[in-house]
């Protein structure tokens, strides 16, 4: 049995994260790169750069000299906390808030439209 070194466990944790992203934030991506180019507007930025921090190491983990020169407790504390980050996420309140988004805006035109209506009839004194 041999043990885990410390670039595999940066290997999973990477594909953990892409696993969290497609979870949490619907989005797809072959790589954390793709996945990250897709969901860099719903990630606040210190998630955004620490998750980018993985991304940039995503390739040398396949070469066995690069895998070597990479600072594992740097990159295991920033896939912690992108994922500490993408499970906090609350896809109910996400949901919830969209649908509330949705109406605020349906309304809002529902006003304006009200409004111009009783302008237009006011003007070609209707009212």
């Amino acid at each position: 049995m041999t043990a885990m070194t410390d670039s595999d466990r940066i290997e999973d944790q990477i594909a953990v994260t892409v696993a969290l992203l497609r979870t949490r934030l619907g989005v797809h991506g072959k790589s954390l790169r793709l996945a990250l180019r897709r969901a860099k507007h719903r990630l606040p930025r210190r998630i955004y750069r620490r998750a980018m921090e993985l991304a940039r190491v995503e390739p040398m983990m396949a070469h066995p000299r690069l895998r070597m020169t990479l600072n594992a407790p740097s990159l295991s504390a920033a896939a912690r906390e992108v994922q500490a980050h993408l499970r906090g996420i609350d896809l109910a309140d996400r949901r919830k808030g969209w649908w509330l988004g949705m109406l605020g805006g349906l309304v809002f035109n529902l006003l304006v439209f009200a409004a111009l209506l009783l302008a237009f009839l006011a003007w070609r004194r209707l009212i």
